[in-house]
């Protein structure tokens, strides 16, 4: 009982800071509530997931919280009447795996300074983890909206040179 309120607790807190970022775009007010809810939803489905009850990684995880804010957003922005990427970038910043990017600056500064290559290993693994949950969010946000896209091609007004319009 007491994991499903940190998990309830983180998740409130990253649509407070989707909510935040979103404020800082310039987002507009309509949207605001959705980006809040995709920011609980990316915050609920990642912390559920790396609970140690349902034993998930932090990499599959955050893909699966970025999918989830993808495929969420779609919708989202047509009852806004906002692109998708208003909505998800937003909401899937929280996700930033800070922690690894922190911890890899440290070991690397420690690095250099003793020259001391056990502090290596610990290096290469945050740094990793940092490019892959970062790959990971980026995929996981974009592959949604490029399945999905709802744009005609009769729309699509392409000038050619030639053409006399």
């Amino acid at each position: 009982m007491e994991a499903w309120f940190a998990i309830l607790s983180n998740a409130f807190w990253c649509g407070c800071a989707a909510l935040g970022f979103s404020v800082l775009f310039n987002t507009p007010r309509v949207a605001l509530l959705s980006v809040w809810v995709c920011g609980f939803m990316a915050g609920l489905i990642k912390f559920g997931v790396i609970n140690p009850e349902i034993g998930g990684g932090m990499l599959g995880a955050s893909w699966l919280a970025a999918s989830a804010v993808g495929f969420a957003s779609i919708p989202f922005s047509h009852r806004c009447h906002v692109p998708p990427t208003i909505i998800s970038i937003p909401a899937v910043i929280p996700l930033v795996p800070g922690s690894f990017a922190y911890r890899t600056m440290l070991d690397l500064i420690k690095f250099i300074s003793d020259a001391d290559h056990s502090v290596l290993t610990g290096t290469i693994h945050n740094g990793l983890m940092t490019l892959f949950i970062l790959i990971a969010l980026s995929v996981g946000v974009t592959l949604p909206m490029l399945l999905f896209r709802i744009q005609s091609v009769k729309n699509v007004r392409l000038k050619f040179p030639w053409s006399e319009e």
